[in-house]
């Protein structure tokens, strides 16, 4: 009696394991899956939709930008891969519906949704007004949700899918002068994480991305406020140094890998590593060392300086030879408009 007890437990063991490789195998291969990437016209987005395009997949991507977008799926067709481009806002409930539904449409059901749209202004907190708080939140967490919930019913009839969430090193620990991005990133991170655990079991995997640093370009088209130059620079500087950043191309290889091997949590460089350990371990010492480098960040100004976008916040520190990866990544991810490379 004991031992076919144990010869069926073996024999359910192994059936699971076979069951689960047999699913792994599935999810490992793109080829002829449909491929969503929000965000994708530029920057990140942009990397990450060349990436599963070279593993086969057919690949939409989404912007606010009809011309970004434009330039994108040029970009993408020079090299020899098609995608699906949907101009859509993220924070519009009914216009993600109708995206959603558009892909489904021409490319089919929707496999891998890669939540990548994101807005980050940088400047003091005495700056930042509830308008910027709620435009962070609006992209950075229900331009996360929209979409999940689009495509999440379909996925779970057919028990299969990923749901990929781009969130941030901000949304682990606060980090100075990015305070309504770092709220927004916290409530991403939380999402994302207590998604993947009621979805256990269901084929449906959910990975959370939590980068640091990466040569994007994207400090251009970040919103500075208070002293805009000096903001740019300290941001578009550290932005672009090999050793504290990763290439978008390199980020987006370790995202995909991640995502198809169903990692709970996709974490680099490491610096994001070695802070957020720290921060877990001894967090009296992670705020000090935060309170350290928010004294060494521009003070907030006497008056009121609006805001304005990255690259009108130009100085003669930056663009310099210390933003010069930064700077030729923003021409390849499509950072750049024509008429502003003139």
């Amino acid at each position: 009696m004991q031992s076919s007890r144990m010869g069926l437990a073996l024999g359910v063991a192994t059936g699971a394991l076979l069951m689960a490789r047999s699913r792994r195998r599935k999810a490992d291969d793109l080829r002829g899956r449909t491929v969503l990437v929000t965000g994708g016209s530029r920057g990140l987005g942009l990397a990450l939709a060349r990436e599963v395009a070279a593993q086969g997949a057919r690949v939409a991507i989404c912007g606010r930008d009809g011309d970004a977008l434009s330039r994108a799926r040029a970009k993408l067709e020079e090299i020899g891969f098609t995608a699906l481009t949907v101009e859509c806002d993220v924070t519009d409930r009914a216009a993600v519906r109708g995206m959603i539904e558009a892909v489904s449409q021409q490319l089919g059901p929707v496999d891998m949704l890669i939540n990548n749209a994101g807005v980050i202004e940088v400047g003091p907190a005495g700056t930042m007004t509830e308008e910027d708080y709620k435009e962070a939140m609006a992209t950075n967490f229900w331009g996360v949700l929209y979409p999940t919930l689009e495509v999440l019913p379909s996925m779970l009839a057919r028990r299969d899918g990923r749901i990929v969430n781009i969130t941030s090193v901000g949304g682990k620990l606060s980090v100075p002068h990015l305070l309504p991005y770092s709220a927004s990133k916290f409530a991403a991170v939380g999402f994302s994480n207590g998604l993947r655990a009621e979805l256990a079991g269901t084929g449906v995997g959910v990975t959370t991305v939590v980068p640091g640093l990466m040569r994007t370009g994207s400090p251009r088209n970040a919103t500075f406020r208070g002293k805009q130059r000096a903001e740019y620079a300290w941001f578009s500087i550290a932005d672009s140094l090999p050793g504290l950043s990763v290439s978008a191309g390199e980020a987006a290889r370790r995202i995909i890998a991640g995502a198809l091997k169903d990692e709970a949590e996709v974490m680099f460089p490491w610096t994001t590593r070695a802070a957020v350990l720290v921060n877990a371990v001894a967090p009296g010492f992670a705020a000090l060392g935060l309170a350290l480098a928010s004294r060494l960040l521009p003070g907030a100004p006497s008056t009121d300086t609006g805001r304005q976008p990255g690259k009108e916040s130009q100085s003669p520190f930056s663009p310099s030879v210390l933003t010069r990866a930064g700077d030729q990544a923003a021409h390849r991810y499509n950072q750049v408009a024509p008429a502003e490379a003139r």
